[in-house]
């Protein structure tokens, strides 16, 4: 049986807990004791950056917003795609995350939370944006399992028809919102077209560079311009 060494543990808002352990050489965030994500793989997370920032989405400096720290993933592979003038907020639900990536999982991802373009807000990401305070050329999210798999509960407000209709809107026109998500959906779909969204899918493995790892979706979906 492979060693499960404890290393941090927390609380989410359900009250449910949270842990970071080391197994076999790499660091392991559960939730209920199931895997909500590993230092192992990234190859999705390297995709969802690509596909929203392709053709130099929100010109040379743009405000993207990442949705889900995880273990930086995503974060790095959105400031690797970007210029020095681009601004990226994180919304971080769980404190201890963020925590943990000052910390232990500091160099999975090359240390992103020390990039001068990133500004962290630990908050719901749907309640940040609810707040009409800054509009994003791109949004990131990597929150949960996908739409219809929650860790916390509050999650699936973001799958909602008011969630989306709030994504929408914290769009600049031409602005693209991308999704990871587990497994595909095609419910989830026809919600963000009813949404005003233009969608597409793509089928993403978790060990990108090799071509392995379990299939994930990306749902794509761009608000259309004026």
């Amino acid at each position: 049986m492979p060693t499960r060494t404890l290393i941090a543990e927390s609380m989410t808002p359900d009250a449910e807990r949270l842990t970071l352990t080391l197994e076999e050489g790499h660091h392991v965030v559960r939730v209920r004791g199931e895997l909500l994500m590993s230092s192992r793989v990234s190859g999705s997370e390297e995709a969802l950056a690509k596909l929203a920032l392709a053709a130099g989405t929100g010109g040379t400096a743009p405000r993207v917003l990442v949705g889900g720290l995880g273990i930086g993933f995503t974060l790095r592979a959105v400031l690797d795609e970007l210029g020095p003038s681009a601004r990226v907020d994180v919304l971080e639900l769980l404190e201890a995350v963020v925590d943990w990536n000052r910390g232990p999982l500091a160099a999975h991802a090359g240390r992103p939370l020390d990039d001068p373009r990133v500004t962290v807000i630990v908050d719901d990401v749907l309640a940040h944006l609810a707040a009409g305070v800054q509009r994003y050329d791109a949004i990131v999210l990597d929150v949960d399992n996908g739409p219809e798999a929650f860790t916390v509960r509050a999650n699936g407000r973001l799958y909602t028809p008011a969630g989306l209709a709030t994504l929408h809107a914290a769009l600049h026109a031409g602005g693209v919102m991308v999704l990871w998500s587990a497994f595909r959906s095609p419910n989830f779909e026809r919600r963000l077209r009813r949404a005003g969204f233009q969608v597409t899918t793509e089928t993403v493995r978790a060990r990108g560079a090799v071509r392995k790892g379990a299939r994930h979706t990306v749902f794509k979906a761009v608000r259309p311009g004026p």
